[in-house]
């Protein structure tokens, strides 16, 4: 197994001149992924702990009253919907203190123990925090719904439940709009849809987040509709309706955010074009032939692990040849996006990658 020599932890970097900075082979605006593989690795962008730890604060904030207030108006009216409502928000509330907790998790600094960091800690955080929403929101929900079909039961003070949804709508709109100003943005330097950005992300607290205020707003939308119905016909069997559809649209997003954080457990390798831009600065970098192998994994939220071969131009003896390795580690983890690199040799046989 390949070790880690070169860290963007503070680990001892080689005491000889690095190569020519990247800067120096025509970089682009570093806001923007315009130009494909005319980006260079230092351009991308790292990790954005404040604009997410913001995303997860409001998101909290927002779930907290929500779900303070769900509950009241649940006591009040009685409506199956608006219980599943209440168990929604206080799975997400619930949901957010395992988000930043992951957040704070991930933010440790390298040591001697993890040189690649501690990013790796945020997916299994916010793998609990799915598993709550499964448990403490789709569960609970589909279940009192079941038991409302089962033992039916009236409504009433329904304009207590529709001003309750109607605020709940507002604030979880300003969290969600949050996240989508994030998403948007992100997006927007990888040349991505939003929804598709949001997908692929590294930053499950991100995924998270836009992803249960998405649910939020639409089971809102559900209880709302359930009520009204409830309502106008006088019949239960639409509010408890309502109750489980929330519970099934919640048991979806968390097995979405669980089979992506499991992805990035085991192991999640770049994207494509993120790929082509690696391969091409090290192309780039004086002294380097060609590349033959390659591997970048994502060990944290837009922080990558760099593993490659390379073929070093010239014919020098082998101490030369592995303080030239060192030097272009030592360069490739000036990039904000890099947690640690590790180059080798390659063999005269393999064939040559291209960007």
């Amino acid at each position: 197994m390949r070790a880690s020599r070169a860290t963007n932890g503070g680990m001892q970097q080689p005491a000889t001149p690095p190569p020519t900075p990247l800067s120096a082979h025509g970089a682009t605006d570093a806001r923007r992924f315009r130009g494909g593989t005319r980006r260079r690795l230092h351009e991308l962008p790292g990790p954005q702990g404040g604009e997410s730890g913001l995303t997860v604060l409001l998101a909290f904030g927002a779930n907290l009253l929500v779900a303070v207030a769900k509950s009241v108006a649940a006591l009040v009216t009685g409506s199956a919907a608006m219980v599943a409502e209440a168990a929604h928000s206080w799975a997400d509330a619930g949901n957010e203190v395992f988000l930043v907790i992951a957040h704070r998790r991930g933010a440790r600094p390298a040591d001697d123990s993890h040189p690649w960091g501690y990013g790796r800690a945020v997916y299994v955080w916010s793998m609990f925090a799915a598993l709550g929403l499964f448990a403490a929101g789709a569960a609970v929900s589909v279940t009192h719904g079941v038991q409302s079909l089962l033992e039916p039961e009236e409504a009433g003070s329904y304009l207590v439940g529709y001003l309750v949804l109607g605020v709940a709508f507002v604030l979880e709109g300003i969290s969600f709009l949050q996240s989508l100003r994030q998403a948007h943005a992100e997006a927007g330097r990888l040349e991505r849809d939003v929804l598709d950005h949001v997908l692929a992300t590294s930053d499950p607290t991100l995924r998270a987040v836009f992803f249960e205020d998405a649910a939020a707003l639409a089971g809102l939308v559900i209880a709302a509709a359930a009520l009204l119905a409830h309502q106008l016909t006088g019949s239960p069997v639409p509010d408890a309706v309502g109750s489980i559809l929330v519970g099934v649209l919640l048991g979806v997003v968390a097995v979405v955010l669980i089979r992506r954080n499991m992805q990035f457990i085991v192991g999640q390798e770049a994207d494509p074009r993120v790929r082509a831009v690696a391969l091409r600065t090290l192309l780039d970098m004086p002294g380097v032939a060609r590349v033959t192998y390659l591997r970048l994994e994502y060990v944290g939220p837009r922080v990558l692990s760099v593993v490659g071969d390379v073929d070093l131009a010239g014919d020098e003896r082998e101490s030369d040849v592995a303080v030239r390795l060192r030097a272009l580690e030592a360069e490739l983890v000036r990039s904000p996006a890099v947690a640690g690199a590790v180059l080798s040799l390659s063999a005269p046989d393999e064939p040559s990658l291209v960007p």
